[in-house]
């Protein structure tokens, strides 16, 4: 009773395999161990430094151009209530099991083994292109100061090779290689570096900001003043660029990654999240204002819309400031980009998905080295030699799957959490002989004992009392498995709902059809959690006394909404460049993961039960 076989070597069954919350326990005797260095002061720099890229110093005026016209400062505060409902489930979870891995860690233990897989799989993808495609843009930006495009050294200038049709950046390759080379050094003097990168950045923000808005009172904001008012392109533009700008936002899960190294993870974890989402989306908001202002929408520069502004109003020289800003925005977000990747490689390497590798972490730094040094060499590669601007949008589909495999987690662990957890190899025998010691005890006793045991007996089993047990365990196998039921509906609603709604081919009926079905889908789901109660398992589930995500489950079921309908909207040429790369995923998982898992072995027992023997096990007891 209460031991139950794993999922094997293979099959389906492999595919739902979870690990346990904690791995505290695992890694204590590996000796593996990253240091406890971050506080909250660090997760901020880390999290505005990842997420406040140079992005922001273009995105102001193509979304003002061709979306949102003077509203852009509400497409801005849409995009940050949207990222913030991902935020609060990133919250939860990095509190409750915060170890290195971020989204993998989370949907490994929610979910299953082959949904962390493709997750982390992704994820990998997304830092090696995030990385290589902000390192490529630095060039360009840095030139500016020697004179123009094209005017930089000729040791860091891109050259073309005619014969192969390949222009190099050594320029973005040695920047990836010298980012590497501080992250290798330790996570305490990274971060030191990144918040200074970071507070230069905010300055030249806040410069922006206090200059614009002096310049806006002096001129009367000509911009607020333009003939089709503040919603030019209607409430339908505004939630458009709304969609656009949400992108700036995706970075705070860098600060999820680093959990492990969080000195108080169930205060400082939340905290970290929560104000730097906070920072950017004031920002971000307060530049918009500005800039809109300065200049009628539909006359900014798309490409350079914040220097143009200050040149237009004969501040020339502001265009030095602005591009120093977003140098050392990209500078920030490159290592933003690259400190996570390493992370995710260890943790996957430590459960037997990859190779051991990537799971060594150095005695002297207490970070990942070899995982950082291949990091660092794969992306300065691609660096060098491609342009991967057009592969940006793949970048995306890390991201927001991870969003949507996180609030999907978040339903899991109120409703279903985890009840049992996987027991290594090494401790199977002796459960089994402890469990064969303690059958054989009863029965010996049953015997001695009598007639005085059939009083016992019978007091056990009185009918009022079995029937009361029997009836609470019925209920709370039927409310399981409707909140399962009503998880999936909600998953499958928003899928049908969200391609249906996005699709042009289909006929205007069967897309009405269509999305009626999944709406209803998901409001039967949706209606149901709230209607069920929550599991009281959630209460013990991790490490407690950290941040609760509030409104469960609507605030769940809204972030997969949202994410879902922005990931069926990324193209169709961005879905055929990631599935590639899923698929070859798929052949790694099948030829190596499948069987190198730590979980290939194990039988799963429940949380109780697995503490006892863990207990008895560490004092040396042997049944």
């Amino acid at each position: 009773m209460g031991f139950e076989e794993a999922a094997g070597g293979g099959g389906i069954r492999a595919l739902l395999r979870r690990k346990q919350v904690d791995s505290d326990r695992a890694r204590a005797a590996g000796g593996q161990k990253l240091a406890k260095e971050l506080s909250v002061t660090q997760l901020i720099a880390i999290g505005v430094g990842s997420t406040v890229g140079a992005g922001v110093y273009v995105l102001v005026g193509t979304v003002a151009r061709e979306h949102s016209g003077p509203a852009l400062t509400l497409s801005f505060l849409i995009a940050g209530i949207a990222a913030a409902l991902s935020a609060f489930c990133y919250a939860e979870l990095a509190s409750r099991c915060p170890s290195a891995g971020s989204a993998y860690h989370y949907s490994y233990i929610c979910v299953g083994e082959g949904v962390a897989w493709l997750i982390g799989w992704a994820l990998i993808l997304e830092y090696t292109i995030g990385g290589s495609a902000v390192a490529r843009g630095i060039s360009p930006n840095l030139a500016l100061f020697f004179g123009g495009p094209n005017s930089l050294p000729w040791i860091l200038a891109r050259h073309e090779l005619p014969w192969l049709d390949v222009v190099v950046d050594p320029c973005a390759a040695a920047l990836v290689l010298l980012v590497t080379g501080l992250l290798c050094v330790g996570i305490k003097e990274s971060t030191y570096v990144q918040g200074i990168v970071t507070i230069l950045n905010c300055c030249v923000m806040l410069f922006v900001i206090i200059a614009g808005s002096y310049i806006g009172f002096q001129t009367g904001w000509v911009g607020y003043k333009v003939s089709g008012g503040f919603l030019p392109y209607g409430v339908n533009g505004m939630l458009s660029g709304s969609a656009t700008v949400f992108f700036a936002y995706i970075g705070f899960d860098s600060v999820a990654s680093t959990a492990e190294e969080v000195k108080n993870p169930q205060r400082d974890l939340p905290l970290g999240i929560g104000t730097a989402l906070s920072i950017c989306c004031t920002l971000y908001m307060l530049v918009s204002v500005v800039i809109v202002g300065l200049v009628p929408y539909f006359a900014m520069d798309p490409d350079t819309p914040i220097s143009s502004a200050f040149a237009r109003h004969g501040m020339q020289w502001a265009m030095y400031l602005v591009t120093s800003g977003a140098v050392l925005a990209l500078c920030s977000t490159l290592m933003g980009s690259i400190l996570p990747q390493p992370r995710i490689l260890m943790a996957m390497a430590r459960d037997g998905l990859l190779p051991s590798f990537f799971a060594d972490v150095s005695e002297k730094t207490q970070v990942p080295v070899k995982s950082t040094i291949i990091t660092g060499i794969c992306a300065a590669s691609l660096s060098f030699f491609m342009d991967v601007s057009q592969l940006a949008g793949m970048v995306s589909v890390g991201t927001l799957l991870a969003f949507t495999i996180v609030a999907v987690s978040i339903l899991i662990l109120r409703y279903v959490p985890p009840d049992e957890v996987p027991l290594p190899s090494s401790l199977q025998a002796s459960f089994r002989l402890s469990q064969e010691f303690d059958e054989e005890k009863a029965r010996d006793e049953n015997r001695e004992q009598g007639t005085s045991d059939v009083i016992v007996v019978e007091s056990i089993n009185d009918p009022l009392i079995e029937k009361q047990l029997y009836a609470s365990k019925l209920d709370e196998v039927k409310r399981c498995k409707t909140a399962a039921c009503s998880i999936a509906s909600v998953c499958a609603g928003v899928l049908i709902l969200t391609s249906s709604a996005s699709v042009t081919f289909l006929p205007f009926l069967v897309m009405c059809f269509a999305c009626v079905f999944g709406g209803l889908l998901l409001l039967a789901g949706l209606g149901m959690l709230c209607w069920i109660d929550q599991d009281d398992g959630r209460h013990s589930f991790g490490h407690s006394g950290g941040f609760i995500c509030p409104f469960v489950p609507m605030l769940p079921v809204m972030c997969i909404l949202i994410n879902t309908y922005l990931l069926i909207n990324l193209g169709g040429g961005t879905w055929m460049r990631v599935g590639v790369w899923l698929v070859m995923g798929v052949f790694v998982y099948i030829f190596y993961g499948r069987t190198h898992s730590s979980l290939t072995d194990v039988v799963y027992v429940p949380t109780a039960q697995a503490d006892e023997i863990y207990a008895s096990s560490s004092s040396g007891f042997v049944a």
